[in-house]
């Protein structure tokens, strides 16, 4: 594949389907939510990456939804939480998968966080509804100065 797929790449926002598909046959769901962090990276936010279990099938569609959702949640990361640590933890679960996503940054409360989507910032809601419709669920903790913590599960049955 010629180009990364990554937060600043001119193809994130649009990757086709059959172009994750592609991604994820060459670096796996894991390798591809890392090349999300490369802009972390290059701002020298420390980033880990924890996969404790190799080897297991994802569906395409929960694969796609996944990665749609750390990109979501490393964009934000990203743009807005000033962290030097970011922890990206892949891992299954009880009959499904889990994405979850802290980072020790500035944080929010959640009076901001409404705020937010009074503003048209509609990114996390989006991909809540979209987790939600896969029967999946997503659970946000943060306050001011505490970090975020993002989990994003999907079932697999």
């Amino acid at each position: 594949m010629s180009h990364a797929i990554a937060l600043d790449g001119d193809r994130t926002q649009d990757a086709t389907v059959d172009e994750l598909i592609a991604a994820f046959r060459t670096w796996g769901l894991a390798g591809s939510i890392d090349r999300l962090t490369v802009p972390l990276r290059r701002q020298g936010v420390c980033v880990r990456m924890e996969t404790p279990h190799h080897g297991l099938e994802i569906p395409a569609a929960c694969a796609i939804l996944l990665y749609r959702a750390g990109q979501e949640i490393l964009t934000n990361a990203f743009r807005h939480s000033n962290a030097t640590e970011v922890t990206v933890r892949l891992e299954a679960v009880y009959h499904g998968i889990r994405l979850t996503i802290t980072d020790d940054g500035i944080g929010f409360s959640p009076e901001s966080q409404a705020e937010a989507s009074r503003n048209h910032r509609y990114g996390v809601c989006l991909m809540t509804m979209a987790v939600n419709e896969a029967h999946g669920f997503v659970s946000v903790d943060s306050a001011p100065g505490r970090g975020t913590k993002v989990s994003v599960t999907i079932p697999l049955d």
